[in-house]
């Protein structure tokens, strides 16, 4: 298939293989490094960005549009992102969601680190983070509204 002919029929060739290799079970959601976790976080907050978009995220002094691209390739071979072709600019959407990926992630570490116990977990987090009256109030009401679900 000739794709600069029809650029739209690579997009949707790039999207299903990037849909199947997420959604497979056979693939395991891997744990991103530091600074493709910090540009899946941008991704996430607007959902669908351009590369301009995304170095306007950065700070002072801003990294080269050429590492944020090879940033968002791994992204893409990894099956965290895709995106739709606008003549020759890239607009990158996720295919991973946000709580999906820190919820296995937070699943993993229980389990390696606190004996697969939530309970281990919880303790822990409460005691270690210093939280306030106020923030382990808050916690509670969670607490006690997941037990109200897990009731009915």
């Amino acid at each position: 298939m000739h794709y600069k002919k029809y650029p739209q029929k690579k997009f949707v060739v790039i999207t299903l293989f990037y849909i199947c290799r997420t959604h497979s079970n056979n693939i395991e959601m891997q744990q991103l490094p530091k600074a493709e976790e910090q540009l899946m976080e941008y991704i996430w907050k607007d959902e669908k960005v351009f590369l301009k978009d995304i170095l306007e995220y950065y700070p002072d002094p801003k990294p080269a549009s050429t590492t944020i691209a090879t940033l968002l390739k791994r992204l893409q071979d990894k099956g965290f992102v895709a995106y739709t072709l606008y003549g020759n600019s890239r607009q990158y959407y996720p295919l991973v969601k946000k709580d999906d990926y820190f919820a296995k992630h937070v699943k993993g570490m229980i389990k390696n680190y606190f004996d697969g116990s939530a309970l281990q977990f919880a303790s822990f987090f409460t005691k270690a983070t210093n939280l306030t009256s106020t923030e382990l109030e808050g916690l509670k009401k969670i607490v006690e509204d997941e037990i109200k679900k897990k009731k009915k």
